[in-house]
């Protein structure tokens, strides 16, 4: 009887050309007058924003982003930590940066 056939058998072999040297498809170019962070320094970012998420201190931060929650804190007489404003400050669009741990579940 032979060999059992496997499903990739139907299939043919695909090669893949390679990119030019030095890009990576799952990296984007950054921005023009913007000079790349390194991996460490935006993970220990990431980092210090996890911590104040998790912070029960400074109030609930479902609904809304980390700024609004910070504000609001320093408003409440909290004193939430300077570093984390100063963090969101320099990457105002980016949504990793401002919206906490919780925004991609529903309430």
């Amino acid at each position: 009887m032979g060999r059992k056939r496997l499903v990739t058998d139907s299939y043919p072999v695909v090669k893949r050309k390679e990119g030019p040297a030095g890009h990576s498809k799952g990296e984007l170019a950054p921005e023009l007058g913007e000079e790349p962070q390194s991996p460490s320094e935006e993970a220990a970012e990431l980092e210090l924003l996890r911590q104040f998420d998790l912070a029960w201190q400074y109030g609930p931060c479902t609904g809304i982003t980390r700024l609004q929650r910070w504000l609001r804190a320093e408003q409440m007489g909290l004193e939430p930590p300077p570093a984390v404003r100063e963090v969101l400050k320099t990457h105002p669009g980016d949504p990793r940066f401002q919206c906490s741990l919780w925004h991609l579940y529903p309430l």
